[in-house]
């Protein structure tokens, strides 16, 4: 039987994925629950309809994230920290600070979550490399040089 899914269910598959059941756990399982429904010509029709709004949406989408990750790569921020004689930072330098540099020197607006630092924090003075995500597989490197205040 086949029946198109409403939500993801594991060892089967995803949102609006077109799969072949057995007929009891379709009819005792999955449609009860609000998992999946009957596979009619005219539920197929209505899927092929979502997916192609969903591959438009998609892509413009992925448009726009690589179009703002053109314009950011490369960028350059300079980051002040108090730092001891040894160049140690009193605390370190994380994804918040790195997004409000961002926003006051280049006038970028970046969620704090879409900057990732490679090693997780800077805890010295020196040059470092970011990670800014923008969608699933689109980012852009920026560099950032830490400064002692």
């Amino acid at each position: 039987m086949e029946v198109i899914l409403k939500k993801d269910v594991s060892n089967l598959g995803y949102t609006n994925d077109l799969v072949t059941v057995k007929p009891g756990y379709a009819r005792n399982y999955l449609i009860p629950k609000g998992l999946a429904i009957f596979a009619t010509p005219g539920e197929k029709k209505q899927r092929e309809e979502i997916l192609r709004q969903k591959a438009f949406k998609e892509e413009k989408l992925r448009s726009e994230a690589q179009t703002k990750a053109d314009a950011m790569e490369g960028v350059s921020v300079k980051i002040g920290a108090k730092a001891g004689t040894s160049g140690k930072i009193f605390g370190s330098v994380n994804a918040v600070q790195i997004a409000q540099a961002l926003q006051e020197q280049h006038n970028y607006e970046v969620d704090r979550k879409m900057v990732v630092v490679d090693g997780n924090a800077i805890k010295e003075v020196g040059e470092y490399e970011a990670k800014v995500k923008f969608y699933k597989d689109i980012e852009a490197t920026i560099k950032l040089e830490v400064v002692a205040e």
